[in-house]
């Protein structure tokens, strides 16, 4: 019984949500030469925090100097990989064998979508890693679509798979108590990744950050730790459930609301006017309030 009623909560949950973004399928990924060196670096599993940190790490360097826009969401993932290697490091969590355990196996589910990515095997890749990556290499998105792509793919995908694969068992409460911490170490990083973003790709992030003040980084934050929240419900309706057909659908709702959420990341309801000034807002060439004009003009139309 609590196996099920584990999964209606989590169907009761995101029942708008799921209904709302409808399932569709991920769009065909645009052409791309394979790297070879890109898929001998993520050849070998990763095995500790630090060696999945390192080859992140080069990874980004080498996708940032190729001019590759998958980088960008490696740009913050990097040093969140990094935020929490170090907290594990200060004893911030009760139980440090089973974190290090998560944060290698989280690596991992990211490290296989992208190396059968690059290898071309696309019906191996995950939908909403489809979406993100393929995106990334069009290169037509906001930078902040890009980062928030790889964000809904990781967190709204990966990490309940992720969860369930450790499992959350025994001492759950313990479990789920260093899980939720690492919101904390999350909410030390969001000023910086967003000046790592601005730095590196979209100088006109700075006046965002002016114009809106604390109010994007809350956005930002919040959209990590509630896809985390969602992540643990999942994994927990994974776990309990032991009816078929409950678990089925759990596994396509969990599914089909990343796929769901990653395309309305990639294509907003936004007029294209809008879009188009936002992306030069982020290259530094357009003032914000003109874009803020385009955008109320359009409500007014609609209104």
């Amino acid at each position: 019984m609590a196996g099920y009623a584990s999964a209606l909560r989590l169907l009761d949950a995101s029942r708008v949500r799921a209904t709302l973004i409808g399932v569709r399928a991920a769009p065909p990924s645009p052409d791309h030469d394979p790297d070879p060196a890109l898929v001998d670096l993520l050849e070998r599993p990763f095995r500790s925090v630090d060696g999945a940190y390192d080859r992140l790490a080069d990874l980004e360097s080498r996708l940032r100097a190729a001019g590759d826009r998958r980088a960008v969401f490696l740009t913050v993932y990097t040093r969140m990989t990094d935020a929490v290697r170090g907290a594990i490091a200060d004893g911030r969590f009760d139980d440090a064998a089973w974190m290090r355990r998560y944060t290698v196996s989280f690596a991992d589910y990211y490290r296989r979508a992208f190396r059968s990515f690059e290898r071309g095997d696309h019906a191996a890749v995950p939908a909403p890693w489809r979406v993100a990556f393929g995106t990334a290499l069009a290169g037509d998105a906001l930078v902040a679509q890009d980062a928030f792509l790889g964000i809904n793919a990781h967190i709204n995908y990966d990490l309940a798979l992720t969860l369930r694969d450790l499992g959350i068992d025994p001492d759950r409460e313990r479990k789920h108590a260093d899980h939720d911490r690492i919101d904390g170490v999350l909410a030390g990083l969001v000023d910086a990744q967003q000046a790592a973003l601005a730095d590196l790709y979209a100088p006109g992030l700075s006046t965002v950050d002016t114009t809106f003040g604390r109010f994007d980084e809350a956005f930002s934050l919040f959209s990590m730790t509630e896809g985390r929240a969602w992540a643990w419900r999942t994994a927990v309706a994974l776990t309990d459930v032991g009816w078929a057909p409950a678990r089925t659908a759990v596994r396509w709702l969990h599914r089909t609301t990343a796929t769901g959420s990653a395309h309305t990341i990639r294509s907003p309801p936004v007029d294209p006017t809008v879009m188009a000034a936002l992306r030069r807002v982020e290259r530094d060439r357009f003032s914000l309030d003109d874009a803020l004009d385009a955008l109320a003009a359009e409500l007014d139309a609609v209104t």
